[in-house]
């Protein structure tokens, strides 16, 4: 008489790859959000040798037809008055601690347009960052 022996196979399931998985899916999904700005709008940025490292919460873009546009983290850009642009930069310090502030100009602005929101940035006390786009290697 051969006796059988029955093995009892323990069915316990492991979650750590799947937890391992799950984590390195939510870095990748993480690194990338903060990387990419929502900017629809089309503005031709002046060039420069020299590209800024902080990448501001808020964002204030002025088209080549002096539109003014404000846009906080990762929201779309919306269309406001000079007023209401004015408003909106006194209201910054609330919503970005480190009050920094990017001006996205088209090259055709004049000069003038971009000192009236530089003026309203200096009387907010807010770091403003003039964005370029980089020198194209000839």
């Amino acid at each position: 008489m051969a006796l059988k022996r029955r093995h009892k196979i323990d069915a316990a399931f492991s979650m750590a790859s799947m937890t391992d998985v799950i984590f390195l899916l939510l870095i990748f999904f993480m690194i990338t959000s903060t990387i990419v700005f929502p900017n629809s709008i089309k503005v031709n940025l002046p060039q420069s040798n020299q590209q800024a490292a902080a990448k501001p919460l808020t964002r204030v873009t002025i088209d080549e037809n002096l539109n003014y546009y404000v846009a906080f983290g990762n929201e779309a850009a919306k269309p406001v008055t000079y007023d209401q642009l004015v408003q909106q930069l006194a209201e910054t310090p609330l919503n970005d601690p480190e009050r920094f502030v990017a001006l996205y100009a088209d090259e055709t602005v004049p000069y003038r347009e971009i000192v009236k929101v530089l003026n309203i940035a200096n009387d907010n006390h807010l770091k403003m960052v003039l964005a370029t786009k980089p020198i194209k290697n000839q």
